[in-house]
């Protein structure tokens, strides 16, 4: 099976999960804070939401410099506008696994701000690290936020404690 192939059908499975948290998001909480040193509860799911969108510059280009600048921020009003983000994202993601060249996963991608360069590995570690564990990492951390605010979470790879009752 095709490197492409298997991203993909772990993107649409993870993509599943992910779609739930961010269905549960009360934007009436979207300033909540665990800590101090935390991202807000709205910023947070909006990077869980934003991570599925980077396949474009994680695969399909050759580096991410952030001296470039990032584009303009994106306003989100509600809880259906984060899912719609994510949901836009994934249909990205899914037309560009289903289109890329398998030579482009062992190509080398480099992270810069300028002149500064973080690091230089091949693609295929950069879509799993950046693309995939990234968005486990965060969505995560989502979980504990939402169950901080008493939100019934669903399942994810089976039944949460909320779903058994």
């Amino acid at each position: 099976m095709k490197h492409s192939q298997i991203l993909l059908a772990e993107i649409k499975q993870e993509a599943i999960a992910t779609r739930k948290l961010l269905e549960l998001v009360p934007f009436d909480k979207k300033e909540f804070k665990p800590h101090e040193k935390s991202m807000t509860l709205l910023r947070l799911a909006m990077h869980v939401a934003e991570i599925s969108g980077w396949w474009k510059e994680c695969l399909l280009q050759d580096e991410l410099d952030f001296a470039k600048g990032n584009g303009e921020p994106k306003v989100i009003n509600s809880t259906a506008d984060l899912v719609a983000l994510h949901d836009k994202h994934i249909l990205q993601a899914e037309k560009i696994l289903n289109e890329v060249n398998e030579d482009e996963f062992a190509k080398p991608w480099t992270m810069r701000a300028g002149e500064t360069i973080f690091f230089t590995k091949c693609k295929s570690e950069v879509v799993r690290t950046w693309c995939m564990n990234h968005l486990y990492h965060h969505r995560a951390q989502l979980d504990v936020y939402l169950r901080l605010l008493n939100v019934p979470l669903p399942g994810v790879y089976g039944p949460s404690a909320d779903a058994q009752g």
